[in-house]
């Protein structure tokens, strides 16, 4: 069974600090298409630029690899705005794009920082995101 996920960036990041990590399964389970991303240019413009950040020292080719292979994978939608206030403003765009695909499709966000969303029960952390898999039975939507 196929999942769709917004993927927030500190997941990205978790997995590329270590692969074999929960963060790391999730974004395996992307690339391999058993997690379908979902995407907007904004949020492959936030990827892009916080993986690149000096702090981290990604080697470029794993970060090429990873989001060529989201891209590859990936639904891209042009969100809706939302009126929901979040406490980093720089999420926004994920939860927004969240709730556009929810128009079509059961959709999660997965994100390590569950409190800077609203509590919601498509709103998960990486570790649920592989329970879900492993079930194969959709949360209460």
């Amino acid at each position: 069974m196929r999942f769709y996920a917004v993927i927030d960036t500190n997941v990205l990041v978790s997995a590329l600090l270590r692969w074999d990590s929960v963060p790391g399964a999730v974004m395996e389970q992307s690339l391999v298409g058993n997690i379908i991303p979902i995407l907007s240019k904004e949020i492959m413009k936030e990827y892009e630029e916080v993986l690149r950040r000096k702090k981290f020292a990604f080697q470029e080719q794993d970060i090429v690899a990873l989001l060529e292979g989201i891209q590859r994978r990936g639904v891209f939608l042009d969100p809706s705005t939302i009126e929901e206030g979040l406490p980093d403003p720089k999420d926004v765009v994920f939860f927004a794009v969240t709730m556009e695909a929810r128009k079509f499709d059961a959709t999660f966000l997965v994100t390590g920082n569950t409190k800077h969303f609203p509590l919601k029960p498509f709103v998960v952390t990486p570790r649920e995101m592989l329970t879900i898999l492993e079930s194969g039975v959709e949360l209460d939507q």
